[in-house]
């Protein structure tokens, strides 16, 4: 898991004062490459480590070599529980990890730390929809959560609105970031990609003590999923395209069967059948839909409108 890495990694590096990639990859059994992403990751965080280039060169801790985490600055613990933190919820080892570092930075800093480390939460299954890059608006809103500031938000759902918010944490759903937020009229969550503006103001951010927020989230997907999956439609297509098909509907595509000749029978549900014909009409005779009729009838019309306007 890539969060305990950078926390061994961290512990190395200050016990060794200076590793390179190669040792680094063999202490920890993974590859030279994937090594050097996850130095390059720390750096990029804000964690101080910087490469020496030349023979005898490697990668250091701003201040060389440290036995305990007492010489981290706020920033840069905020930074290490960032990148630990999302993955804590599903590995014991990670809290585990995490726990002693919290033991181990000065008071001062471990409130801000522990914020850092529930200001996240990793979800790996998407809904069939990816961006084309991070929004830009995800950093001032994560500092938002870690400070406990309210929002100002101007926000542009089925129509623009603006509103005061308490900022609970931020989700990432497959590169697909969400703001999970306390309102006047109870928990909302917004798309950081629909957010057009951002004020982080100066009033405390009211936060439930007892908010655990991957629960949270786990309760909005529930919510989320029984309006979506209202309709549920058979395919059949060769085994090695079934990771294309379950990237493009996401948790909504699940594998039913094995069948003869390396073929898969899959079930996608979307809310309507149209739904669920627009995505698989771009596949053509790559699926084949086995029911129910209405996606039959729906990829239908779409190719008898295609043929209307494009056929000779």
């Amino acid at each position: 898991m890539r969060a305990d890495r950078l926390v061994a990694t961290l512990l190395l590096m200050q016990a060794r004062g200076r590793v390179t990639a190669a040792e680094l990859a063999s202490e920890l059994e993974i590859s030279v490459a994937t090594a050097r992403r996850d130095l390059e990751a720390l750096s990029a965080a804000g964690v101080p480590v910087y490469p020496q280039p030349g023979r005898g060169g490697g990668w250091q801790l701003v201040g060389g070599a440290r036995t305990d985490l007492s010489g981290l600055s706020a920033g840069e613990a905020q930074a290490l529980f960032l990148l630990a933190g999302p993955a804590a919820a599903g590995a014991p080892e990670v809290k585990s990890a995490l726990r002693k570092l919290l033991g181990a930075l000065p008071g001062t800093f471990r409130a801000d730390a522990e914020a850092a480390a529930d200001a996240i939460v990793v979800d790996q299954a998407g809904w069939g929809e990816r961006p084309t890059e991070r929004p830009p608006m995800v950093s001032r809103l994560r500092d938002a959560v870690i400070a406990r500031r309210r929002v100002r938000l101007a926000y542009a759902g089925r129509e623009k609105s603006e509103r005061l918010v308490d900022p609970w944490g931020l989700v990432d759903k497959d590169e697909l970031w969400y703001l999970v937020a306390g309102t006047a009229k109870g928990r909302r969550t917004f798309r950081v990609d629909r957010i057009v503006s951002a004020v982080v103001t100066d009033e405390p951010a009211e936060r439930p003590s007892d908010l655990e927020l991957a629960a949270v989230w786990q309760e909005v997907v529930e919510e989320v999923e029984k309006r979506r999956s209202l309709l549920s439609a058979d395919v059949v297509l060769d085994r090695r395209h079934f990771p294309v098909l379950r990237g493009r509907f996401g948790r909504h595509c699940e594998l039913v069967a094995e069948l003869p000749g390396d073929r898969v029978r899959a079930r996608v549900a979307a809310p309507a059948p149209v739904m669920i014909a627009q995505e698989l009409a771009g596949w053509g005779a790559l699926v084949e839909v086995e029911g129910p009729e209405s996606v039959k009838a729906e990829l239908a019309r779409l190719g008898a409108e295609l043929l209307a306007r494009y056929g000779s």
